[in-house]
């Protein structure tokens, strides 16, 4: 079996031990970037102390930290479908891994989709390392159902892929995730390896960060991209009738016939939000996008973009403040959107939302430093306004269903500003 590749550096000599590693372990490090040419790992703002593996400003010791005991919980998909989730083993053999020479690029993902008889079938874990948190907190048992069959009844699949943030692995966005494939989508989370904290693949073999000092950030955005680009190649295979995985783990009943690689979108939060407008250009299958309050970096900010796209922004982030986004805005034209979620902070966009405030104490977070990183609105409504928000936007324009809530304000989601 091949042994990890670990990089011993001062950083993570020092989370050995603290709450801080939990930032590698679930990542919160979804920080958005300062400036287009920036090295990866500078926060910021307050919040983005959070993206730090080490222990940042505002956090307790281990010993310190009084955790909340029991199970954690994410807030249950509101679609009308059964969940299923199977994770797979990616080869690309064609690309060379761009941060580890002489290694061939691989990837870890999960499929989530909407399935019947689930009650067969075992509720999956989070797909990450580590799943007791200090104090014996453990991570939630998501709403998928391992290798649980396709439903029949949702018919042909539309495929969102969803991009995590830095350091953050596939798991980040589980909520926003299993809500999706509930309502009737293929979506496909990406581990993109060795710029994440750490990857499990099959036999416990794990891959950590590689990322050399100074990696910019347009560098993982240009890889991120093409990974995406290889991913949707994967599921083409796969509709073709043919396993990818490695080590050909059997793929759920039905999923050859459902997977629709002629509806494609793409979202993701911060980093992998930022990716999605470079994917979009390296993949013209990719029908529309959606950025999670990602500052974006490289030349796809100065591109022409006809597809559509939706920016989507914390309280105090948006294209005024950003001027990548201003760019980008220009450039548009497809139909664009550019909404801001009141009172919400930079890691109001993944799982932390609803996971910090449950348990404080195991992650080391003082009040203070929570509410920089969530902004003061409810977790759950945060939660119930990006699923609403960003399945009305995959569902006008891969399901050619408009409900015509991206029309303008709402008076049910006063929260939501559109940014004219």
């Amino acid at each position: 079996m091949k042994h990890a590749r670990r990089r011993h550096s001062p950083l993570r000599a020092r989370v050995a031990g603290t709450t801080g590693a939990l930032a590698v372990i679930l990542g919160a490090g979804v920080a958005p970037a300062v400036a287009a040419g920036k090295s990866t790992g500078t926060p910021m703002t307050a919040a983005a102390a959070l993206d730090d593996p080490a222990q940042p400003p505002g956090q307790a010791a281990a010993s310190d930290a009084a955790p909340a005991p029991g199970q954690l919980t994410l807030p249950a998909p509101t679609g009308r479908y059964g969940v299923g989730t199977v994770d797979l083993h990616l080869r690309d053999a064609k690309r060379a891994d761009p941060w580890v020479p002489g290694q061939q690029r691989e990837l870890m993902v999960s499929l989530w989709y909407p399935a019947t008889h689930t009650s067969r079938y075992p509720a999956a874990q989070l797909p990450v390392s580590q799943q007791v948190l200090p104090g014996g907190v453990t991570l939630p048992t998501t709403a998928g159902h391992t290798g649980a069959p396709v439903g029949r009844k949702a018919g042909k699949l539309p495929v969102l892929l969803y991009s995590p943030g830095g350091r953050g692995n596939r798991a980040t966005g589980t909520a926003l995730v299993q809500d999706l494939a509930s309502r009737g989508y293929l979506v496909v989370t990406i581990d993109h390896t060795h710029d994440t904290g750490d990857v499990v693949f099959p036999g416990g073999r794990h891959e950590v960060s590689m990322l050399p000092p100074g990696s910019k950030s347009r560098d993982l955005i240009d890889v991120r991209a093409a990974d995406a680009h290889f991913v949707i190649n994967q599921l083409a295979e796969i509709a073709r009738g043919h396993n990818p995985d490695v080590e050909h783990k059997p793929l759920p009943h039905g999923l050859t016939q459902a997977v629709s690689t002629k509806h494609i979108g793409m979202f993701g939060a911060s980093l992998g939000g930022g990716s999605v407008a470079a994917a979009m250009h390296e993949d013209s299958r990719i029908d529309a996008g959606v950025n999670l309050d990602g500052q974006l970096f490289g030349s796809s900010v100065h591109q022409r973009l006809d597809r559509p796209y939706m920016l989507f922004s914390s309280e105090h982030h948006n294209r005024n403040s950003d001027r990548s986004w201003a760019r980008l805005w220009e450039n548009l034209h497809g139909e664009r959107l550019d909404l801001k979620l009141r009172g919400s902070g930079h890691n109001s966009f993944v799982d932390n939302q609803v996971l910090f405030p449950q348990a404080p104490g195991a992650f080391g977070i003082t009040p203070e430093a929570m509410q920089q990183a969530l902004g003061t609105i409810d977790p759950n409504r945060s939660i119930e306004v990006q699923r609403t928000y960003v399945a009305a936007f995959f569902d006008k324009h891969l399901h050619h269903r408009n409900s015509h809530l991206l029309d303008g304000p709402s008076r049910h989601y006063p929260e939501v500003d559109f940014i004219r």
